[in-house]
């Protein structure tokens, strides 16, 4: 008799992986597994962030995976860089927002829009977790017009001067630097503000319902005054910013898998324990329709993310592709997420159980870093030519 297929890779996504891909996936998944999973339901429960994690996900190489060994950084590609999200998704939607955070958001910035001595006094020490970043782009007034910035920054001799306010904003009160991006005289520009300047004010929102293990916080600039030299010198306009995005979003088309494939995992063995009318609720037709569906959809993600993460790697990837895949993926979680819930019964409303945690923390994915309309528009707009926004 053959052998029953992987239920979590009906497809054998695995084996179209490198060797050293899937070594980067087996070592997250022993560090989710051993560290992330015991702990992670108190986490969310009591609203904390699991700042003791940081070390060790740095130790593993994880913060600004992609970045070259000669910043301190482990120079993988971008599948596994994929995976890595994959895996941190699968403990926690917050976990994960934290290493996109430092990784897409903070280190690549400095990396890719920062001169050198910006990259050698930083990433080094942000690979090692001994500087957390965090990123100020959406504002109080709305998150899907970055071009209706309000935060501006005015040249005053030698520095710049920032007022404004940013919001939803991951790592912030934990972060020793943010990078802001404000309007200047000429166009939008990038600053790395160290959280400790005078005139720079973080404060978390609480009695949140979703992405509770993380903190997110607003952020308020009172004629916060930097050094020119602070300024990322190598960008201007809104192609900095959403230059970043597209390289979060990218590891969110990954993220969200991981969080399909816990519930789905979790259900299928719910549903062989758990005995109604005599027999295993598995054996149910309603039930293994269901479960099926989200095999499928599992299915149809993986193989999305993965030619994404080829595209990347062969320098081929648009940010369209990276749209339709965030969409299409997010959603496809959020979905399992709640079905999942549904299957588990009463019992799927306590983090005894993940299904209702990843449900909530996906509320969060499917909002930030481009609602799911924003995407749908993204991908209107290619096919036709015309913009809708």
């Amino acid at each position: 008799m053959a052998a029953r297929l992987n239920p979590l890779d009906l497809y054998d996504v695995r084996s179209l992986l490198t060797d050293e891909e899937r070594m980067v996936q087996d070592t997250v998944g022993r560090f989710v597994d051993e560290k992330v999973l015991p702990i992670i339901g108190d986490c969310f429960d009591q609203g904390r962030f699991p700042a003791e994690l940081v070390p060790e996900i740095a130790n593993l190489g994880l913060l600004g995976a992609t970045i070259p060994e000669k910043y301190g950084c482990a120079g993988m590609n971008g599948v596994s860089y994929g995976l890595i999200c994959q895996e941190l998704e699968r403990g926690d939607s917050g976990l994960r927002s934290f290493a996109s955070v430092q990784s897409s958001l903070c280190m690549y910035p400095i990396y890719a829009y920062g001169n050198e001595e910006q990259k050698m006094q930083y990433l080094p020490k942000m690979a090692a977790g001994e500087i957390i970043g965090c990123f100020g782009l959406t504002e109080p007034h709305g998150g899907s017009d970055p071009a209706n910035m309000k935060t501006n920054a005015k040249k005053d001799g030698g520095d710049w001067v920032i007022n404004g306010a940013k919001m939803w904003i991951t790592n912030g009160n934990i972060a020793h630097i943010a990078i802001v991006w404000a309007q200047t005289e000429d166009g939008i520009q990038g600053f790395i503000v160290p959280t400790d300047t005078k005139g720079f004010t973080a404060q978390e929102v609480h009695k949140k319902m979703s992405l509770r293990a993380s903190v997110t916080s607003a952020l308020f600039f009172d004629n916060v005054r930097v050094p020119d030299a602070q300024r990322l010198p190598n960008v201007k306009g809104l192609k900095g910013p959403l230059g970043c995005l597209t390289q979060a979003r990218y590891g969110i088309t990954w993220g969200p898998i991981g969080a399909a494939q816990a519930c789905l995992k979790e259900a299928l063995d719910y549903t062989q324990e758990r005995v109604l009318f005599g027999r295993p609720l598995a054996s149910n037709q309603a039930i293994q329709l269901k479960l099926a569906d989200m095999a499928r959809r599992i299915t149809m993600a993986q193989l999305l993310s993965l030619q994404l993460g080829r595209l990347k790697d062969a320098g081929k990837m648009e940010p369209t592709q990276v749209s339709l895949a965030k969409w299409n993926n997010v959603r496809m979680a959020i979905d399992i997420a709640r079905e999942c819930r549904d299957v588990l019964g009463g019992a799927g409303i306590t983090v005894e159980h993940s299904a209702i945690r990843h449900a909530l923390n996906l509320e969060s994915v499917i909002t930030y870093e481009g609602t799911e309309t924003v995407h749908q528009l993204v991908v209107g707009r290619e096919l036709t030519g015309i913009n809708a926004f």
